[in-house]
């Protein structure tokens, strides 16, 4: 998948493939498709949720897999270090995803869902699961720098392994209690989140880089940037897609069942969404980061791990728990919203300056090199 693929028009959108030329409607058909699986086929999702990797359904594990595989195959990992020094980046990721977010999304659920325990239970715990995963996707779309984009989740994931639990403990018993509002308790070791960590985000990103390292190594890097990689490119989209079809077809009947309980959840999860990309996309234009790294920023700090906070949901509460539905919400919400903040993200780049040219003469810097 590429960010041409949705920011091209005139001669260079004809010469798109059919599939990339109506991404957002092959999105919103397999949303469709895995609610009308999960509401006309009866005990699809039970069956689904039968057995689990990391409490998520093996399908839904399968397809986030085969689904950040190419993009990861994609980033230059020669070139992470002068991303890693880059503080202007760093710094106000770590702030937007630790501090901003999840603080964010408590004063949400409290202030839209009082009345709804299990929901903004739910929500609570979507905002401290700082996304790894289905982020890629929309940064490269977008147009994001894909090397800044693989620092940060690793940065993620590290933080989401240390401060998870803490947090967790934090937002849900420690501040409620100081503030006068019901607690709620949450049991989940460091482990079941490293684990959930090292499936979504481990397994893909040694692959990715394994793949690029042998690729050039015995073929050369523009071998490998113009044949390799326009030939993996394709099963991003489709691994998305199938992800999708599964995630929806698992609380297809659930969702369906109770709409104005989605509306709900919703809400709060929209203005979420809103609020931190645009946010983030100004803090990014304010410190002086170019196009691509603020794009990164914004996707990286208003995406959320749903398959942790998924995953937390049923082993501490059940996969027929409000806070599980809570959860399911979160991609139902995301997935269409950050779509269409792709196209706003690509129209913003007149407010940027133009990114530091790191062309490598060995490839082509466009076109081909981004599939």
């Amino acid at each position: 998948m590429s960010g041409t693929a949705v920011g091209a028009a005139g001669p260079v959108a004809a010469r798109l493939s059919f599939l990339d030329r109506f991404l957002t409607v092959w999105i919103l058909a397999a949303m469709a498709l895995g609610l009308g699986l999960g509401r006309l086929v009866p005990g699809l999702g039970d069956a689904l949720a039968k057995v689990t990797v990391t409490g998520v359904s093996p399908p839904i594990a399968l397809g986030l897999l085969v689904m950040m595989y190419p993009v990861l195959a994609k980033v230059r990992y020669d070139r992470l270090g002068a991303v890693t020094r880059d503080r202007r980046l760093l710094v106000p990721s770590l702030v937007l995803n630790w501090v901003v977010g999840p603080a964010l999304m408590f004063a949400l659920a409290w202030l839209l869902l009082p009345d709804l325990p299990e929901y903004r239970t739910g929500l609570i715990i979507v905002g401290l699961a700082r996304c790894i995963a289905m982020v890629v996707i929309w940064n490269d779309l977008a147009r994001g720098d894909r090397e800044a984009a693989a620092v940060l989740v690793a940065l993620n994931s590290v933080f989401q392994v240390v401060a998870f639990a803490g947090l967790a403990w934090l937002y849900l018993d420690v501040l409620p209690g100081l503030l006068g509002l019901p607690r709620t308790a949450l049991d989940i070791s460091v482990w079941e989140i490293a684990r959930s960590v090292l499936v979504f985000l481990g397994i893909p990103l040694a692959a990715g880089f394994l793949s690029r390292r042998l690729g050039e190594k015995a073929k050369g890097r523009v071998w490998y940037e113009t044949e390799f990689v326009p030939r993996i490119g394709p099963f991003a989209l489709y691994g998305l897609l199938f992800t999708i079809v599964v995630l929806f077809a698992l609380q297809g009947d659930a969702i369906t069942s109770a709409p104005l309980d989605v509306a709900r959840i919703a809400l709060p999860l929209l203005v979420y969404f809103a609020v931190m990309w645009a946010g983030s996309l100004a803090v990014g234009r304010a410190v002086g980061l170019d196009h691509p790294k603020a794009t990164t920023l914004a996707f990286t700090a208003a995406g959320n791990n749903f398959e942790l906070a998924i995953a937390v949901a049923i082993a501490t509460f059940g996969a027929t728990s409000g806070q599980a539905l809570a959860g399911v919400v979160g991609p139902l919400v995301e997935v269409p919203v950050l779509i269409g903040l792709v196209h706003v993200g690509l129209a913003a780049r007149r407010y940027f300056p133009q990114p530091t040219a790191t062309a490598d003469p060995a490839v082509p810097t466009e076109g081909s090199a981004r599939v």
